[in-house]
């Protein structure tokens, strides 16, 4: 019998003081760091979900939309929007909060794709969603969208199936390159 689980059961929030040890040259919050939390908070949601230890399989996409100061609460929130057999996609939102002037901004999102491990290492099969939103139907369906854009990206790049030709032009008029072969 297939087992299903509310998205809410398994929402995660994670909110850390941002120091002066994590800043990086410039005086920012360091981008590695802010990954291995978004990376942290997309291991303890899927675990949660699934029941079992997670790794990381792939991170669509992050995107840093504003700087994080030094002196900023930084908030991370983790969902489940989609399961597959042994995966799930868990969409995460960050935002920094001034704690002085209470401005919060929306800092990145990301979608990480996280693999249910049993003991021995082997993928395990994982609950499925409920979904009783038309929100989560949407983040369900988005999370399909993305993995058949990705799969076409890969086939339209597969070194056996690339035609030189039909790149030249393009990367010789409209790019900063310039080609030597």
């Amino acid at each position: 019998m297939k087992k299903y689980k509310n998205i809410k059961d398994s929402r995660v929030t994670m909110t850390q003081l941002m120091l002066p040890s994590h800043s990086n040259f410039s005086g920012k919050i360091h981008g590695g760091y802010v990954l291995n939390l978004m990376d942290q908070i997309a291991f303890a949601c899927a675990s949660k979900h699934s029941g079992h230890y997670c790794v990381t399989a792939s991170v669509n996409r992050v995107d840093f939309l504003n700087p994080i100061e030094v002196g900023e609460m930084l908030t991370l929130k983790a969902s489940v929007n989609y399961t597959g057999r042994t995966s799930m996609v868990v969409g995460l939102r960050v935002v920094a909060e001034n704690i002085q002037t209470g401005e919060v901004k929306h800092c990145n999102s990301s979608y990480f794709t996280m693999v249910a491990k049993d003991s021995a290492g082997k993928s395990v099969a994982v609950p499925g969603l409920i979904l009783d939103t038309k929100e989560s139907v949407r983040r369900f369906a988005r999370s399909i969208r993305r993995q058949e854009q990705s799969k076409k990206r890969r086939n339209n790049f597969k070194p056996s199936e690339f035609k030189l030709e039909e790149h030249l032009e393009v990367i010789a008029e409209r790019h900063n390159a310039k080609i030597e072969l």
